[in-house]
């Protein structure tokens, strides 16, 4: 199956804003029924049989991010216009994004990037750029989708309040 990252809409049936209880239920819609892994918690997260991994995260009853883990097999491909986001090697991936998006490497993990105008985060536990059989550097491990704010600092989301508030 092929998950779209749309941000900042969603990705498959997930919505960025829906319902809490939507978003279980939508969620639970990825499950492979012949293939239900022991690992899944409902209204947290999945795993297909591919591997790949579908959590969410919901603030004030409100889906506020979705996150999707490398799957082990090619079953199961998440991609952002096109690009393939687990097949792809990082360096390359990032390279290609910056094409059309800023994409920033996060200062406390530099080997994982965000793509704030997008809404997008990549992350791996390591860098290995040059080493293509050590799959956790070479590839990202995961990628975020999240809501707009999501990645404000205390200073940002004050400037989104309302003035008197």
């Amino acid at each position: 199956m092929d998950f779209d990252l749309a941000p900042p809409i969603g990705v498959g049936p997930l919505r960025i804003g829906m319902p809490r209880q939507s978003a279980d239920t939508a969620l639970d819609s990825l499950r492979d029924p012949s293939a239900i892994s022991e690992s899944d918690k409902p209204g947290q997260h999945v795993f297909r049989p591919s591997g790949l991994m579908i959590s969410i995260q919901c603030t004030r009853e409100r889906l506020e991010a979705v996150e999707l883990g490398r799957p082990s097999t090619q079953t199961d491909r998440v991609t952002f216009q096109g690009l393939d986001i687990f097949a792809t090697p990082a360096r390359e991936l990032v390279r290609r994004m910056a094409e059309h998006t800023p994409i920033d490497a996060d200062p406390d993990a530099p080997a994982s990037f965000t793509a704030p105008d997008l809404l997008l985060g990549f992350w791996r536990p390591f860098a290995a750029d040059d080493e293509p059989e050590e799959e956790q550097g070479y590839f990202f491990s995961s990628v975020l989708l999240a809501r707009p704010g999501y990645y404000d600092t205390p200073a940002e989301a004050a400037q989104r309040l309302p003035q008197g508030s």
